[in-house]
């Protein structure tokens, strides 16, 4: 229990701010693409090496890297846009991900690299959620600049000679990093919920930048614990308590959140009315 309340903080540190950038970028939906395109990377290390996590760890991360530099390529020498092009890829690898491992392993193989199993968390695992975590969180500070202001801006990037094609690649990398740390958590169906759905809270409780990395990371960090703790009393598969309590505040903050929730914006309007 101890494990898997480590590796919910250290997946919240790393996938939450991961998570606000593919959101400021309206890459929200490439984010879900990349999950799932782990999966046949993933799939390959489990029949080579069975259930070993550096075997999976970088079968994924190779497919992951994979898929994005096609989707690029594509984007770049034909009229497909991006996210089309990410779309097309990450079906064609979910399906090859999921015939690798469903022809040649059991139906408890297949489950356990779709949902993971955050309970089962073991040192090698943790020491990888912990490490991709730090590499984040330290990439992110050398980068933050620039990056914020290619996901903002970036034809005044390019205006000035910022190089906003590496930084997009740079970003691509972590993406690919944390969602192959968290498969093994929470599977790769399931954690790419703990990097988008507390990003996409935390645009409507902050204004700034700043704010919304504070929030998202609370956010996830909340969902996390909370759903580990509702995994282990009321005996549901943890992965899916941590993603549905993220999913049950996103819909809280629709209502409250002050800075675009329903009944917040209500109250203004009627304040400016009278």
């Amino acid at each position: 229990m101890r494990r898997a309340l480590v590796a919910c903080l250290a997946l919240a540190l790393g996938s939450a701010p991961v998570g606000l950038f593919l959101v400021m970028r309206r890459m929200s939906l490439v984010g879900d693409a990349m999950s799932h395109a782990v999966l046949p990377g993933a799939a390959v290390g489990f029949l080579i090496a069975g259930l070993s996590l550096p075997a999976m760890s970088l079968g994924g991360f190779v497919a992951g890297v994979l898929v994005a530099g096609f989707a690029g390529l594509a984007t770049r020498f034909t009229e497909i846009k991006e996210d089309a092009s990410f779309a097309a890829f990450y079906l064609l690898s979910l399906a090859i991900g999921v015939l690798l491992v469903s022809g040649s392993g059991s139906n408890v193989d297949l489950m356990h690299l779709l949902f993971g199993s955050v309970l089962a968390v073991d040192d090698a695992a943790l020491l990888l959620v912990a490490s991709v975590a730090s590499v984040t969180l330290l990439t992110l500070a050398v980068i933050y600049r620039p990056l914020l202001l290619e996901s903002l801006d970036p034809v005044f990037l390019r205006a000035v000679g910022g190089h906003g094609s590496v930084w997009h690649l740079l970003f691509l990398l972590l993406v690919v990093l944390n969602l192959v740390s968290g498969f093994q958590a929470l599977g790769t169906l399931m954690s790419v919920g703990l990097m988008m759905l507390p990003a996409i809270c935390s645009r409507l409780w902050a204004a700034s930048v700043g704010g919304m990395l504070l929030a998202a990371f609370l956010i996830a960090a909340l969902a996390g614990m909370g759903g580990l703790l509702l995994s282990y009393h009321v005996e549901l598969p943890s992965g899916p308590c941590i993603i549905l309590l993220a999913g049950l505040f996103y819909i809280v903050s629709l209502f409250v959140a002050p800075q675009g929730g329903v009944l917040p914006r209500l109250l203004r309007q009627r304040h400016l009315e009278s």
